[in-house]
């Protein structure tokens, strides 16, 4: 039998997704009006995961965790266990080890006003088009108390903490009444990455979210293929079955 104190520990897990997935789900209301930029991930492009696994030890575990994955599943992407620990683990978490981070939550909300959102299922929350949008959507902005804000997600709390990379863009207001939603964005301030190499990247990191929130993406949908396949035969015997089994009534 199940202890209890495992049945609590699923049961606040599942309790904190619920509340990650109502809470984005209404904050993502804001950035409707923008159009988002389609994400051109490949889940089957192993060298493009593996670019995407280390951004996001990179720059985003700093912050934000991942409490529904374990490091071991960074195998699946073509790295030993050895290559995963040695290059992708800057803690002293094991292997079998959840992606969590030390960030006390406390201390988060004191410096961002809220808890930084655990990324496990990000892209099943949003959609990989708009995080990919987003994370390319962050301007500077003298009125926020981070001196950022973000076209997609406006007063946003996170700081763009891939400025160096990116640079600095600003917001450019479109012409007419309705030029806040036809406003432009333009980089005033280049960064160390081309704009090019900057969506690479970009694309590298959800191409990993994606493959971080549904690990069995791929083997999900060519075992679907195989059922389909499966049943479409299966009719066409059925059928023939029936056919002979009542050629002498009809």
């Amino acid at each position: 039998m199940m202890k209890l104190s495992t049945w609590n520990q699923r049961i606040a897990r599942w309790v904190a997704v619920g509340l990650v997935l109502l809470t984005q789900s209404i904050a993502s209301a804001n950035s409707l009006a923008v159009k988002l930029d389609h994400a051109p991930i490949d889940p089957t492009d192993t060298a493009s995961l593996q670019r995407g696994a280390q951004h996001f030890m990179n720059y985003c575990m700093n912050c934000h965790g991942a409490q529904f994955a374990r490091f071991d599943l960074l195998t699946r992407l073509g790295l030993t266990e050895e290559q995963v620990k040695k290059n992708l683990i800057l803690t002293d978490a094991k292997i079998a080890d959840y992606m969590t981070v030390v960030l006390n939550p406390k201390d988060a909300k004191a410096w961002f006003g809220v808890p930084p959102p655990d990324l496990s299922v990000e892209t099943r929350v949003r959609g990989s088009d708009w995080i990919y949008t987003y994370l390319r959507s962050f301007y500077r902005d003298d009125n926020r108390e981070s001196g950022w804000n973000n076209r997609v997600f406006p007063g946003v709390a996170m700081p763009n903490v891939l400025y160096e990379l990116q640079g600095e863009q600003e917001l450019k207001p479109g012409e007419g009444p309705e030029g806040q939603h036809h406003a432009s964005l333009i980089l005033a301030k280049p960064g160390k990455m081309s704009p090019q190499e900057f969506d690479r990247f970009t694309a590298d990191l959800v191409n990993y979210l994606e493959f971080m929130a549904e690990p069995a993406r791929e083997t999900r949908i060519h075992i679907g293929y195989f059922a389909m396949i499966f049943l479409v035969i299966a009719f066409f015997v059925a059928r023939a079955l029936k056919h002979e089994y009542w050629k002498d009534v009809h």
